[in-house]
């Protein structure tokens, strides 16, 4: 398809989506959750069961598995007259006639600590889309750093830094273009533990179409791809004693730099990418050939190029089990992130239904 013309960009990025959708589309692939596909995808629900797909938001507990991101801090908020506590909090202790008692609270959470969603502006790229010859920050369907995506510091194209002030957010490619889109669709579950087991092994294209094959799972274009590899189980057995090699050292994935394995997920059409492993790829990437290239590949390919969201760090253990027991890899699954404007990800709230 050729590249439609674009307010923001002279070319975009060789194999992406960027202006298939409109030239200030912020959902991508997301588009192709079709009502139409809806419906077919609710016919995957027979037997009402139904399956939470998310981690409790205070696991895995610690920061072993990313320094940058803590638990979540839960505390009751403060009377504004007498500063005191709202939990099990007397509402009106000098009237004898109302006998309610009430507890309120709040958190404190880096919202890509547990089960998670990755938005488009969780990652970008230096790239040149405007054609002047130096790389710019840019994301999905070319919005840009410090004009779309803006942080607390401004980073020019000469490597000079100039703070500001106005308060961080993304004012496009935030992650309530999803909620408000609604993640709504057909599951497919591939189980990857039943071929790798829980060895820290990273899976490219041959040994992940094989077992696409052997599990007979085929995804079509609209639906939503699941991998299955037990680090969510090994996350709940450590019970938030985490250690660095558990972390880091256990259970399947993807190689993001097998260029055929990106190119399934290009022809696939799969609207999502969602894992319960800690980046759906191994992360850091091995190194790649060049001065220049990508820390993570497969999220550049996904969030960047194609407009394809990354599900982290999910619970699939219950599903695929009962999945396998029954013969099946389709489900009909609600993965609804939170309607949180200019965030760049969300805790996942997801289930599943079978």
């Amino acid at each position: 398809m050729n590249a439609p013309a674009n307010p923001r960009w002279k070319h975009r990025p060789e194999g992406s989506t960027w202006g298939d959708w409109g030239p200030d589309d912020q959902l991508g692939r997301m588009n192709l959750l079709t009502p139409e596909r809806v419906v077919r995808a609710s016919k995957e629900i027979q037997t009402g069961e139904r399956f939470c797909l998310s981690l409790p938001l205070d696991c895995p507990g610690g920061n072993v598995l990313n320094p940058r991101r803590l638990p979540p801090k839960l505390e009751p908020t403060m009377d504004a007259t007498s500063c005191t506590p709202r939990y099990n909090y007397p509402l009106r202790m000098d009237n004898l006639a109302h006998i309610d008692v009430g507890c309120d609270d709040r958190v404190t959470m880096t919202l890509q600590y547990s089960s998670q969603w990755d938005a488009f502006c969780h990652m970008g790229q230096l790239f040149d889309a405007d054609g002047d010859g130096v790389p710019e920050i840019r994301y999905y369907n070319g919005f840009e750093g410090g004009k779309d995506i803006i942080g607390t510091v401004d980073y020019a194209k000469d490597g000079s830094q100039e703070p500001r002030d106005e308060g961080i957010g993304a004012r496009k490619l935030g992650i309530e273009t999803m909620a408000e889109h609604g993640v709504v669709g057909r599951g497919n579950l591939l189980n990857l533990f039943d071929v790798i087991g829980r060895e820290r092994k990273v899976v490219g294209y041959d040994v992940f179409m094989q077992a696409m094959e052997d599990q007979k799972v085929a995804p079509e274009e609209g639906d939503l791809m699941f991998l299955y590899t037990g680090f969510a189980d090994v996350i709940l057995e450590c019970g938030k004693n985490l250690t660095h090699e558990k972390m880091h050292q256990t259970c399947a994935t993807l190689d993001g730099r097998d260029d055929k394995l990106l190119n399934w997920i290009t022809d696939s059409g799969v609207v999502a990418m969602i894992a319960d492993n800690y980046a759906v790829e191994q992360a850091p990437a091995r190194p790649a050939l060049g001065k220049t290239y990508a820390n993570s590949p497969l999220h550049q390919h996904c969030l960047f190029k194609l407009g394809v969201p990354l599900g982290e760090i999910w619970y699939l253990t219950e599903l695929a089990h009962w999945l396998k027991a029954n013969n099946r890899t389709h489900f009909f699954a609600t993965c609804q992130p939170l309607r949180l404007p200019g965030a760049v990800g969300s805790p996942a709230n997801a289930v599943a239904m079978v």
